[in-house]
């Protein structure tokens, strides 16, 4: 796996999907509040007058020369929930994230949230 530090200076790269096929732009990392470990990605997708981010896990995924490949194939990461560019993701809604991609969830022992921007 590759540090926190590392994939943000990505920002802006290609991510692909497991066939190789472009899915959008890295935006931004999320890491996991129990293990301070990268664990989602958010990808800009649409169309660039109704642009969204869409959440995929960071797990199993590479980097290569200019883009970052993940696991998921690209309709169901464009299927995935997603927020608006200038929004954030509400603590109620990371469940679906999890669900989305058949993900256990359970949030921190207090209630915390599991996902955090570093």
């Amino acid at each position: 796996m590759f540090e926190a530090g590392d994939i943000r200076e990505w920002r802006n790269h290609d991510v692909v999907d497991v066939g190789g096929h472009r899915i959008g732009a890295l935006e931004a990392i999320y890491v996991d509040t129990a293990t301070d470990q990268p664990a989602f990605a958010t990808v800009t997708v649409g169309l660039p007058t109704r642009r969204r981010l869409v959440f995929v896990p960071l797990t199993g995924a590479t980097v290569g020369p200019g883009y970052l490949k993940i696991v998921y194939p690209k309709h169901q990461v464009r299927d995935a929930p997603s927020i608006g560019t200038d929004d954030v993701l509400p603590a109620g809604d990371e469940a679906a994230v999890f669900a989305h991609y058949d993900l256990s969830y359970e949030p921190g022992a207090g209630g915390e949230r599991r996902l955090a921007r570093p």
